[in-house]
């Protein structure tokens, strides 16, 4: 458990120390925002199975667009308790904030491909997640200012690596008519050529609150913090965004394997 409490405190001060070392040079944006997520995963036998999500990202806590992203994958099981999935992701991202992040102040789309392995494990009663994902990012660009529509798509790598620990309020499993708490921290790393100013990309913590109601559904809520470094300077200095607010999941969880 120590060693698993070290990997977020690493993770953690990843972030921290990159955007400090900036904090003279920096822009800092502070936006409060609503992340409402549905996930649904269907176990189709033992080795396969499906996975969809969509996630509902406001700005203002609900009346403001920040993005809309689409993801489904194909799940494999390399063991009962290592999983692989390969997928695909559809992510729309809204100008929003002082600095928007597109230059010219548009919309834009992302195409993204992604490899994605997790571990779950336990340690007594404290459910233990490792998730390390790789995406292959197309982000739409307009060539200039009067550009109606994205014209070009750049092609970039990022490294993601989240952290999870969740544990039930009552007895020692999270199972159904259960509550658990949940924390994760999740780091952000962008790689290749095209990546500029947001090698450092994000990261993300969530503090969450949760309740089983049967083995096929649970929802849980809670604060969610986001620093995100965009991949352009203004005015020579970086630009990171302080976002703050809440997050809501609802999972369902499909069995037809038995």
């Amino acid at each position: 458990m120590k060693n698993l409490t070290f990997l977020l405190l690493i993770a953690t001060s990843l972030g921290v120390h990159t955007s400090l070392n900036a904090q003279n040079d920096r822009i800092n944006m502070k936006e409060q925002i609503g992340w409402y997520n549905v996930f649904l995963t269907i176990k189709l036998n033992q080795k396969w199975g499906i996975h969809a999500e969509y996630q509902w990202r406001r700005m203002n806590y609900i009346s403001n667009w920040q993005q809309s992203l689409a993801r489904t994958g194909i799940n494999y099981a390399l063991s009962p308790n290592l999983q692989l999935r390969l997928g695909y992701a559809f992510i729309g991202t809204f100008a929003y904030g002082e600095y928007p992040i597109n230059a010219m102040g548009k919309p834009f789309s992302e195409h993204r491909f992604f490899q994605m392995l997790q571990q779950n494990t336990t340690e007594g009663k404290v459910g233990i997640s490792h998730r390390l994902m790789f995406e292959q990012r197309l982000v739409g660009k307009y060539s200039n200012a009067s550009s109606t529509h994205e014209d070009q798509f750049v092609f970039m790598n990022r490294l993601r690596y989240m952290l999870r620990l969740q544990m039930p309020l009552v007895g020692n499993v999270i199972k159904p008519k259960v509550p658990y708490l949940a924390v994760y921290d999740e780091l952000f790393m962008g790689f290749g050529k095209n990546v500029r100013e947001n090698v450092f990309d994000q990261n993300r913590i969530g503090l969450l609150a949760g309740y089983v109601l049967s083995n096929h559904f649970r929802i849980e809520g809670g604060y969610l913090n986001q620093i995100l470094q965009l991949g352009r300077e203004v005015n020579g200095r970086n630009v990171f965004q302080h976002n703050n607010g809440i997050i809501v999941n609802t999972i369902f969880n499909l069995d037809y394997s038995k």
